[in-house]
């Protein structure tokens, strides 16, 4: 397969995920029980004739397929359309971006850091107890649910040990966003490290590390020059695909630490039952995976002998 006809396949998978599961969320969230118009009254009931035109104002007499397609053709525009109060969802999300992006590029840093340096150790110290401990420990925390995670977190290093604040983003980056982001870090750590070990260890046992030891390379600069370059292709991929889970990831711990980003304002909209929110929130989730994976892809494309033929 060549690599422009590789590169037309992944833009058609694209195609059919994005309508796929943009319509299953529209359909799910706007098949929640409860009325959106009569609760932007609270307690005092609206008229009827005010209902209906509010319903009218936001198509919702209209068929779901009908208003799908609406929103399809705002989204070429960029407009991820109007909360029941009259404001921009677009407006909305992007007061709360920078909250999100710094959280989940400080997780992406440290599962880099963190996951890269345990692979490497285990990789070097291979059968030992120090080898068993790291791959136990880091499949046992990707086990546990992230928010007993986050709340461990907080009782611990928080409340107990006050190492860090356990909400809010008062104190700023970095001391606000290290804990919240260690806890979305922890559950790519296991895959990092595991495939940085992985590649090591097969890197160790080929022909040009044993032809490097024969010419007396120091292990040091073996392991750092030879070994490390030889073997970050699998990893590096991983992390450049994981970078739309972590925004993802982003999203709940958000919620249990009380940040004013695109997680919050998610459940916000949840609560109070604003739809487009919801809706716009998880397309815009949905388009940054998908653009994420297909660059990875084309990138990995270009690379391989076997798809830069004919």
């Amino acid at each position: 397969m060549t690599m422009t006809k590789a590169i037309a396949r992944r833009l058609l998978e694209f195609l059919i995920v994005f309508f796929g599961v943009t319509f299953l969320i529209y359909a799910a969230v706007y098949a929640l029980p409860g009325d959106p118009v009569a609760s932007l009254a609270g307690d005092r009931p609206l008229p009827a004739n005010v209902m209906e035109a509010l319903r009218a104002k936001y198509h919702l007499d209209e068929p779901l397929w009908q208003r799908y397609l609406d929103y399809l053709k705002d989204l070429l525009h960029l407009d991820f359309g109007t909360t029941f109060a009259g404001d921009s969802v677009r407006s909305e999300m992007a007061s709360r971006w920078p909250v999100t992006i710094a959280l989940a590029s400080t997780a992406w840093l440290l599962e880099l850091l963190i996951g890269i340096g345990l692979g490497a150790i285990a990789a070097v110290k291979r059968g030992t107890w120090i080898d068993k401990g790291i791959l136990a420990g880091t499949v046992l925390l990707s086990a546990v649910p992230v928010f007993v995670v986050g709340v461990t977190c907080q009782l611990v290093f928080g409340v107990k040990w006050h190492m860090f604040p356990i909400a809010g983003t008062t104190e700023g980056w970095p001391r606000a966003y290290l804990l919240p982001s260690l806890v979305i870090a922890a559950f790519g750590l296991a895959a990092v490290s595991r495939l940085t070990r992985e590649s090591m260890i097969n890197s160790l046992h080929s022909d040009y590390i044993r032809a490097a030891k024969a010419r007396g390379v120091p292990p040091t600069s073996l392991i750092g020059k030879h070994v490390m370059r030889n073997s970050m292709i699998p990893t590096v991929t991983f992390l450049a695909t994981d970078l739309g889970y972590l925004l993802g990831g982003a999203v709940v711990v958000e919620g249990i630490f009380n940040l004013p980003g695109i997680g919050n304002l998610l459940f916000t909209s949840i609560r109070t039952q604003q739809g487009p929110t919801v809706v716009g929130i998880a397309t815009a989730l949905i388009l940054i995976f998908l653009v994420t994976s297909i660059i990875v892809d084309i990138i990995q494309a270009a690379l391989d002998p076997r798809t830069r033929g004919a």
